[in-house]
Order: C-alpha cells, then structure tokens, then sequence
C-alpha cells in the first residue's frame, strides 16, 4: 500500500523539466512492448494496483511522448513473465515470500542477474545477501540503477552484454601484460 501511494505521487514528463520525477520510455516500440507486458500480466492473473497506461507529460510539453504511468503489479507468483523477462519500463511487481531466504532463492531463481537489491537493517542479511545475490551489481538500502562511472557495470547469466568497460576495469581490458627481464 506504501509503494502504491508513493508511485500515484511520481510526476511523469520531459526528463529535463523540473519538477519531473520519471521521464518518457525509450521509444514508440518499447512503449507498446511495456504496455504488452501489462496486459500478458493481468491475463495471468496479478492484480494491477497503480498505473498500467499511457499518460500525458505532467509540464504539458511532451504530449505525444512515450510516457507510462509507473505501474505496479501485487499477487503476483514467480513463475508468471511478468517476474521472469526483463520489461525495461517503469514496472514493477511484488511477490510475496515467508522469509529472507524464500526471498534470496525467487530472486535468485532467474536466467538474468543485472543488478539486485535488499532493503534491510540486518547486517546478517545485507552481507549475506552481497555475498549469494547472483547479480552483477547489488546494492543494499540503494536503488539498484544509477551506478557511477568509475565501477564496473554489468550483469551475470542473460543480462548484459560484453566487458564491464568502466573504470580502472576498462583500461585492464585493453592491457597485454607482459613481464621482462635483462641481464646487463
């Protein structure tokens, strides 16, 4: 319910415009690709509890842009494609577990492992979820995009693609190391 009320708050519109909170989709296609998703969603049977439609930039320059409403998905199992294919739009669904490690097992039971997140005050969980998320990127307490510049970026299994090409990682990606000695 706190997600809920948090997302009907979240203003949709030109990226660049103050006051904006979430900016457009990428494209026309990966509108209509979003939007499918929503409807495959609720024909499996997840309840949809906010947004799930296009909507009109809230500072009115951007009409016909490729904007989603931040959409939320409850009721939701595992198994359904919602949780098992990577949508890339402003959804998110909600699967309920019994404890930490049900949660740790659906999260890591996945063909894609780009980044992963925890929210918790336990150090126990937060460092054995480090340890055993099988994602590339996983933040505890943080949202799990938005990562800087200077560290590694990319996933495990089917998500990403080639070399983490950031940071210090990027330079030893290109460097031939080579040891030599001269007797003089």
């Amino acid at each position: 319910e706190a997600l809920q009320a948090r997302m009907a708050k979240i203003k949709v519109g030109d990226a660049r415009a103050a006051g904006t909170d979430m900016g457009p989709v990428v494209s026309q296609a990966q509108l209509e690709q979003d939007l499918s998703y929503v409807e495959i969603a609720k024909a499996e049977g997840a309840v949809l509890a906010a947004g799930g439609a296009r909507v009109a930039c809230h500072t009115g320059s951007g009409k016909d842009g490729y904007y989603l409403a931040p959409t939320l998905f409850v009721d939701t199992e595992a198994g359904m494609r919602i949780n098992r294919e990577e949508v890339f739009g402003p959804v998110v669904s909600v699967i309920r577990v019994k404890d930490y490690e049900q949660a740790l097992a659906v999260a890591n039971d996945t063909p894609f492992g780009l980044s992963a997140g925890i929210a918790t005050t336990s150090l126990k969980y937060a460092t054995h979820f480090k340890r055993h998320s099988q994602a590339g990127m996983v933040m505890v307490n943080l949202p799990t995009a938005g990562v800087d510049y200077h560290v590694p970026f990319g996933g495990r299994k089917g998500s990403s693609y080639g070399p983490r090409e950031q940071g210090r990682y990027a330079q030893e990606f290109y460097t031939t190391v080579k040891t030599a000695y001269t007797l003089a």
